[in-house]
């Protein structure tokens, strides 16, 4: 294995755990959903402005576009590092892995993670929201692919949702569903198998 590829929500990023309480996991309940309501698939694709999706998600939830709006601005800003992922990502770098990215992700999302200290150790990404394309669709994979010359026998994918493992196995990308309600146990078995 030489490439390792990252999917960002839940796996190296998530919500500061103090604000994760029960209203904004109610709030935010359909990020995992199969499949995700398709303002949100939109507001990823980068066809969709933030305006638009705060009253998309406003009229889903029932509540007003300015409560909306502000849950999603915070929600980006509570955005954190899941710190044994930042640590594994540390420790593959300095192994000599390649590490990517391949994320479904908003503009504003992306561009608040971007200015994260462990995003330095990528050395490409594919986000979809610059692409038009979201995961599970094939077509993004490739252009992970494509773009960056990767032998698939030779890379990893990780991701949280079984459906992007599953079509990145179809690839011949060695797919790693990443547990996100116990990012340790993830961390440490990717441990055992990379380093």
């Amino acid at each position: 294995m030489k490439n390792i590829v990252f999917d960002l929500g839940r796996v190296v990023f998530a919500h500061k755990t103090e604000y994760r309480t029960e209203e904004r996991k109610r709030f935010f309940s359909y990020v995992s959903e199969s499949p995700m309501p398709q303002f949100w698939v939109d507001y990823d694709k980068g066809v969709s402005s933030l305006a638009k999706v705060a009253e998309d998600l406003a009229a889903y939830r029932g509540v007003d576009v300015e409560y909306a709006l502000s849950m999603i601005e915070q929600s980006i800003g509570w955005q954190s590092t899941i710190e044994p992922t930042a640590a594994l990502i540390r420790d593959l770098k300095a192994a000599g892995y390649r590490l990517y990215v391949l994320s479904n992700m908003s503009r504003e999302f992306i561009a608040f993670l971007r200015e994260k200290e462990v995003y330095k150790y990528f050395d490409g990404e594919v986000i979809s929201c610059e692409e038009g394309i979201v995961k599970p669709d094939p077509a993004i994979y490739r252009t992970l692919i494509d773009r960056y010359s990767l032998d698939v026998s030779e890379t990893m994918f990780i991701d949280d949702r079984r459906e992007n493992v599953a079509v990145a196995a179809t690839l011949g990308i060695t797919p790693f569903h990443f547990d996100r309600e116990d990012c340790e146990k993830s961390c440490k078995e990717l441990r055992e198998m990379l380093l």
